[in-house]
């Protein structure tokens, strides 16, 4: 099997596995009479990685997520009213409950790197539910994204990465499986074990790549939580190296921190990262601020929630 049949079976494995899903509960036990923990997280995304939540069938979510620039270090400060002025990436997207447990998506975003103008089709699927008696004691979610850049191709620099030869070069995809636990009305957390492929990158830069996020929640009053994530990519170290030293910049992990707003029919989210990005594709790979430089920035992200449910009162 080649590499893009194998990744074309990863990206719609969460429609593959809605055939098997009642099998595999009965497998481990899982039926009515277990009460199954509702609301881990409160919303589909911390900062930035996902969590295990999808939207219920024939709900729609609207979601805006922005970047600003950096608040400190040589590119922020007054000058630039503490990253205000400036706008690193900008992220509008669209969520649908096709059912209960799959959720299929659509976005736009600016893009943060030389790769902009990004297009992403995503599916999230819920596999696995924890219960309230603790016989299945965590949740289980898969993600799988394709995101298609439409720059303008650099062929004057063949080094680069957008130095895109046809459409397939285009291509990117991230594959994520979601492991949650709701230990406490108030506390939640969740591991991301996470694969990232694009077809192509600039020279000596990582095609395939591995990484691990964890993220938490906790409440601490009625309406509101503070939320944090962080991820770590698994590079080969001589690319790294190449890179690191002809771009003059280092590469660090992504850091979010941030307080999370429950209002009616909104969430929303005040955060600060190091991170530029805003998408897994680029925000993984290719975060080189720190923020032990002043190189983080404060954003946003805003979810409004429609349903169109017809058998759903108000």
């Amino acid at each position: 099997m080649n590499k893009k049949k194998l990744l074309f079976i990863i990206a719609i494995f969460p429609i593959l596995t809605c055939s098997s899903q009642t099998d595999l509960e009965k497998e481990i036990g899982t039926t009515s009479r277990h009460e199954k923990v509702m609301a881990t997280f409160k919303s589909t995304k911390l900062i930035n990685g996902h969590t295990n939540e999808t939207i219920y069938k024939n709900e729609l979510d609207f979601k805006v997520d922005h970047r600003f620039g950096d608040i400190a270090g040589r590119n922020g400060g007054i000058r630039q009213f503490f990253g205000l002025d400036n706008s690193s990436d900008v992220r509008i997207g669209f969520e649908y409950g096709l059912s209960d447990r799959l959720t299929i998506g659509l976005a736009r975003s600016k893009g943060a790197t030389s790769v902009q103008q990004l297009y992403e089709g995503s599916l999230k699927f819920k596999l696995l539910q924890q219960t309230v008696d603790d016989h299945l004691p965590i949740a289980v979610t898969l993600f799988g994204s394709n995101t298609i850049t439409a720059v303008k191709s650099n062929n004057e620099d063949p080094a680069s990465a957008t130095a895109y030869n046809n459409f397939n070069d285009r291509m990117n995809y991230v594959v994520q499986v979601i492991i949650a636990r709701k230990f406490s009305p108030n506390l939640s957390f969740t591991l991301i074990p996470t694969y990232i492929h694009r077809n192509f990158t600039r020279f000596r830069d990582q095609n395939d790549l591995f990484a691990v996020g964890a993220g938490g929640r906790m409440k601490f009053s009625k309406r509101m939580a503070f939320v944090v994530d962080y991820f770590l990519p698994f590079r080969n170290k001589d690319d790294q190296n190449y890179l690191e030293n002809i771009s003059s910049s280092k590469f660090y992990r992504p850091l979010g921190v941030g307080l999370e707003m429950e209002t009616g029919g909104h969430v929303f989210h005040i955060n600060f990262t190091n991170a530029t990005a805003i998408q897994e594709m680029q925000f993984i790979p290719e975060t080189t601020s720190s923020w032990l430089k002043g190189q983080y920035r404060w954003g946003f992200s805003i979810s409004r929630r429609f349903s169109f449910n017809k058998n759903k009162k108000g």
